[in-house]
């Protein structure tokens, strides 16, 4: 049960400046078992034989060495019986999980560095390799002004909507040192990630749809059903979707951005992924923004696309699904929501 990662200090793209994407050094990519649990972390093998040294110019993959040595279920295979059994003794998997269907498949986790391990020890604890690949990079905004004007001018809403955890964490790290958050002003979100994060801060009592984790789902909630005078101010990334402000204003609401953070393309070698699609063991892949879709379809290149096309794609949302066809992807899997639907999908496809 080993994670493969992409360790820190690994050498990225040569024209990095604070202008663009973060420094090397500073790029917060997580090392194999970092935040996951201490067995996993025990369990996590350093790059075979003929891969490059931590510290190397090239990218340094922190990879398992099961892959060269056992022979996980094949690409798409079905079943998890008799031959996930075997594998799962084989690799010295506990009896209680070798009846997962996922036991040692490689699962791409595409989240943020840093934002996957949930869902990694999920997978872990089911027997998989996940192999941590983010295709987003959030990065700190130059420009803090924004933000210290929203915390000054928070009592004038009515409303505060926070687009995702990153969101919560980026905006309130400013807010919430300089004043207390006040009462008269109602906090909304769009899902239980954000929830959680909001919680982390001290803000309970948050709007929220339960069911679907969108915008969409937001706006058909009741409060929001007639905004006729009331003051929003909106907590996002840089080129976040309108609709939800759109729609407020066309209810009558008075809307304001902030924008808190920055999303990247990560400057990260594919050579790892192309390897193990080369080798039959790349069984499928988890991807949960449309934008990181588009990243991900660039950054493994020509041959890696054509890979992916055929390789079983895991996705929470419609939206994400309909970019993924629209680059011609052809096994796209549309799950339920948050990890637990990802989850749910990947044990039914492979069962």
């Amino acid at each position: 049960m080993n994670t493969i990662a992409f360790a820190p200090g690994q050498s990225l793209s040569p024209d990095l400046s604070p202008s663009g994407r973060e420094e090397a050094d500073s790029f917060p990519l997580p090392l194999a078992g970092e935040g996951l649990s201490e067995r996993a972390a025990k369990q996590t093998r350093h790059a075979p034989e003929g891969q490059s040294a931590p510290g190397s110019p090239t990218e340094t993959p922190v990879i398992s060495s099961v892959a060269s040595t056992q022979e996980p279920p094949a690409r798409g295979a079905k079943g998890g019986g008799q031959k996930n059994s075997a594998l799962a003794e084989s690799l010295d998997i506990p009896p209680t999980h070798q009846k997962s269907a996922l036991v040692g498949r490689h699962i791409v986790v595409t989240r943020p560095a840093g934002q996957a391990t949930h869902l990694a020890e999920a997978l872990l604890e089911r027997g998989a390799h996940p192999v941590l690949f983010p295709v987003l990079a959030i990065e700190e905004i130059a420009d803090t002004a924004p933000l210290l004007d929203a915390a000054i001018c928070l009592d004038q809403y009515d409303w505060a909507v926070f687009v995702s955890p990153n969101a919560v964490d980026r905006a309130l790290a400013v807010v919430l040192a300089h004043r207390r958050w006040p009462d008269g002003v109602r906090v909304a979100t769009v899902g239980h990630s954000s929830e959680q994060a909001l919680a982390r801060h001290g803000i309970v009592n948050v709007i929220a749809p339960q069911e679907r984790f969108d915008s969409e789902a937001l706006l058909e909630l009741p409060p929001f059903a007639d905004m006729t005078g009331q003051g929003v101010i909106i907590f996002r990334g840089d080129g976040g979707r309108d609709l939800f402000g759109d729609t407020l204003k066309a209810r009558g609401a008075e809307v304001d951005y902030v924008v808190c953070y920055r999303r990247a393309k990560p400057a990260l070698d594919a050579a790892p992924l192309l390897k193990l699609w080369s080798e039959g063991h790349l069984d499928a892949l988890i991807v949960t923004s449309s934008e990181g879709l588009r990243n991900l379809y660039e950054m493994v290149g020509k041959l890696g696309q054509s890979w992916l096309k055929k390789t079983p794609t895991f996705v929470p949302h419609a939206r994400i699904a309909e970019q993924a066809r629209a680059l011609g992807l052809t096994q796209v899997i549309l799950t339920g929501p948050a990890d637990a639907g990802l989850l749910a999908g990947l044990i039914e496809h492979f069962s």
